[in-house]
């Protein structure tokens, strides 16, 4: 039904998607193995699960419309407020860009099932020690190393189809990545709109610059059904537009809860920088074309963070104004709270991935929650420390360059590019391919001056 799932596989994943939403789905891995490969029967199977209600018993709250969610929020204040001069502002934005394309790089290599989900009894965490170790560079001090022992002697391997150009014996700018892609896009939507767009607008800035190779999970299936809706009425925006949007991102798409929103938010942080709430809107906005619940809240989480990194200095309060723009009441909003526990409660890197690990690794490891509470835990653990910060990201193994840009996209606009470490920011030599009509490739700094840009637009609206 997608590029890379059937339908059998999407059931399947339907199912744990509904138990993890609340709902009561005994008996149905029964019902599906029943229907077999006999696509009508897998429909109606799927058609049973969409009927579900959450039990009586589920004890969070999570509305997807943005006036629910903020009635859901903690009740803190929210305006933040910063002096600072035009140098200032432009080299925290080079440096949020900069941080972005460092933390990606260094995980990109890693982002394969070894790493992601753990081989041979192995947690991901420790396999991606096991690789440095074998390369002789333990503790990540660089990037990724293109050849271990670790390769002959545990089985491992990097992603190598996609990523031998940032690994650090050949790093010589940004490749191409997904992480990297929607922030230009979160880009060139506030360019072109300003603050006047919807999700509507998303699907049409997507099909404008993305193909269908460049879209996985969540988004290769709201961006199919988006096809789908706009071939049945002419792509015209109807009236009723957020109905058709609502069935674009359910419908057969079970991963909706997973990290994809969550890496696409940057773009609309930095316009919203030093205003944490207008950046969890705009993130609303996007993330609502592909996902709901808890993939909604990651991105506002996400994107509320970074637009108070602009502005804020302490990690652990960055945090906290993150937490203050989704529910209260959530499970995102629990687990991040429960890594940040453990981050205060443990100093060693190495005890600290490991315990949220073992605290989150029920989830898939492109899931929206896991991967968001060990960027929050690297924050913590941090303390601000930039390499520190990206290097206990990507360290802690799941989706591990998305982690990886998060929180150098957090700390790098906390720090300005001034004050990042030149051992990370000089191999990008400042050039971004982001395989974008017209950022293919383009200089970083540019598209710092871009967004700061914008920012000042949004500011002046």
């Amino acid at each position: 039904m997608t590029k890379w799932h059937g339908l059998r596989e999407l059931v399947l994943a339907e199912i744990t998607q509904r138990r993890e939403e609340g709902c009561d789905v005994a008996g149905f891995p029964e019902h599906l193995d029943a229907a077999g490969t006999d696509e009508t029967r897998l429909m109606d199977v799927y058609r049973e699960l969409a009927k579900l209600e959450p039990s009586t018993n589920f004890k969070y709250d999570e509305p997807n419309d943005l006036e629910s969610i903020r009635n859901e929020r903690p009740a803190v204040p929210r305006m933040l407020a910063a002096n600072r001069g035009e140098g200032e502002w432009q080299d925290k934005f080079y440096g949020a860009w900069l941080g972005r394309a460092a933390g990606c790089a260094l995980g990109k290599p890693l982002e394969a099932p070894v790493f992601m989900n753990g081989s041979g009894g192995r947690p991901g965490w420790h396999n991606i020690k096991l690789w440095f170790e074998g390369a002789g560079q333990w503790p990540i001090r660089h990037y990724t190393p293109s050849e271990s022992a670790a390769k002959e002697q545990y089985g491992l391997e990097i992603a190598r189809w996609s990523s031998l150009g940032s690994c650090g014996d050949r790093i010589c700018f940004m490749e191409t990545d997904d992480d990297i892609r929607y922030t230009v896009l979160g880009l060139l939507m506030l360019e072109r709109h300003g603050l006047d767009f919807n999700s509507w607008d998303v699907g049409k800035l997507w099909h404008r610059h993305l193909t269908f190779g460049q879209v996985f999970t969540a988004e290769a299936q709201s961006y199919l059904n988006f096809a789908r809706v706009t071939a049945y009425i002419n792509g015209e925006q109807p009236e009723d537009w957020e109905k058709h949007i609502r069935w674009c991102r359910s419908y057969l798409n079970p991963f909706r809860e997973w990290i994809g929103a969550q890496i696409r938010v940057d773009g609309y942080a930095y316009g919203a920088a030093g205003r944490p709430e207008l950046a969890a809107e705009l993130a609303w906005r996007d993330a609502s074309f592909s996902h709901e619940k808890n993939g909604i809240y990651g991105a506002m989480f996400c994107s509320a963070m970074i637009a108070a990194a602009f502005v804020e200095n302490d990690v652990k309060r960055i945090v906290e104004i993150g937490l203050s723009e989704i529910p209260k009441n959530c499970r995102l909003a629990e687990d991040v709270a429960l890594a940040v526990q453990i981050a205060e409660e443990t100093e060693d890197t190495l005890e600290l991935v490991a315990k949220i690990w073992e605290s989150f690794k029920h989830y898939h490891a492109v899931h929206t929650n896991n991967n968001a509470a060990l960027c929050a835990a690297a924050l913590i653990h941090s303390g601000g420390d930039f390499e520190k910060g990206i290097t206990t990201a990507v360290l802690g193994g799941w989706d591990t360059d998305c982690n990886g840009a998060t929180v150098g996209s957090i700390l790098g606009a906390l720090h300005g590019a001034a004050e990042l470490p030149e051992s990370w920011t000089a191999p990008l030599n400042d050039t971004l391919y982001a395989d974008v009509s017209g950022f293919h490739p383009i200089a970083i700094s540019e598209c710092a001056r871009r967004s700061y840009d914008v920012f000042r637009k949004i500011q002046a609206e």
